[in-house]
């Protein structure tokens, strides 16, 4: 797993090694012009408030899994689910607050997946293979513009939880800051960070500070007119814990990548994929979750 912190590191660096040397600052000018906001998004006003519903929809998936016995009792539902076929419920929703110096994202993320099997004769098998309650908000500094791209600090917080728990398994609870540096509004590049990350987790009865690092990246790209390519994730790694549990994550790569086919101006279909890979302090092999599958989902902005 080493190496995969190096490649992700690497990959940062690439990222930025590719900008400019020099950075300039905020012109004046752009506290004036409605072009410093996104390019994707036309509007006439210094300040906008944007209701964006990325993705709210339904998604057909085949999952498989790996080593799921060493992760019965985490609290993860893709480490300890079944492989088999199932349908998903998505929705991913960001009310967005954006000036010429600054961007305020307050996101609701919901992902939830279940799969009950009867065999002849058999009690009915029920297996969560995705659950996931996320709220965040999230602000970044503008401090500079290089080529299309905005680049500063940011902060966030964000709790993350489950709809049910899942099995033997408590329901995970979780509060989580972030700090760091972050490009985003690019034409590729919509969001890429490196960042410090502290949480305080109290799934358990005995609650559990962490430390940890993380690269995060949301990339989006017209392969053609109605046909857009995407790919949004994280890497993060742990290095200090305030004391033992077994189930607590080392490493957690997370990332997803989808075509999506314009059926209608908001409403759209097509293949994804997505990939989780973690490693918890007491078990000795990696856990994956594997998913391809194909995802119809309706899509749209407000200008507020």
């Amino acid at each position: 797993m080493k190496n995969n912190a190096i490649y992700s590191a690497l990959f940062l660096i690439t990222c930025l090694a590719s900008l400019p040397t020099q950075a300039t600052e905020v012109p004046t000018q752009i506290q004036n012009d409605s072009s410093a906001l996104r390019t994707d998004i036309p509007s006439t006003k210094v300040s906008a408030w944007r209701a964006n519903i990325r993705r709210l929809g339904l998604e057909l998936s085949s999952v498989e899994v790996s080593n799921a016995k060493e992760y019965q009792d985490s609290p993860v539902s893709a480490l300890n689910a079944d492989s088999q076929t199932l349908v998903k419920g998505v929705f991913d929703f960001v009310l967005e607050y954006e000036t010429a110096l600054s961007r305020w994202d307050n996101s609701v993320f919901l992902n939830y997946g279940r799969t009950k099997i009867k065999p002849y004769n058999e009690p009915t098998e029920t297996t969560e293979n995705a659950d996931e309650i996320l709220l965040t908000s999230d602000y970044t500094y503008k401090m500079y513009r290089v080529k299309n791209l905005d680049l500063g600090p940011f902060a966030s917080v964000a709790y993350q939880t489950e709809f049910t728990r899942n099995e033997d398994a408590p329901r995970m609870k979780v509060v989580r800051a972030k700090s760091g540096a972050k490009l985003l509004n690019g034409k590729l590049i919509k969001d890429l960070y490196i960042a410090g990350v502290g949480e305080y987790d109290f799934t358990y009865a005995q609650s559990v500070s962490k430390v940890a690092g993380e690269v995060g990246w949301r990339f989006e790209d017209s392969l053609r007119e109605g046909v857009q390519l995407s790919t949004d994730g994280y890497f993060r790694k742990y290095f200090m814990f305030s004391h033992y549990i077994g189930t607590d994550l080392k490493y957690d790569l997370n990332l997803t990548a989808r075509m999506d086919v314009n059926i209608t101006d908001t409403l759209t279909f097509g293949p994804y994929i997505s990939y989780r890979l973690a490693k918890a302090r007491a078990a000795e092999k990696y856990g994956s979750n594997f998913t391809i599958g194909l995802s119809l989902a309706y899509k749209n902005l407000f200008n507020l």
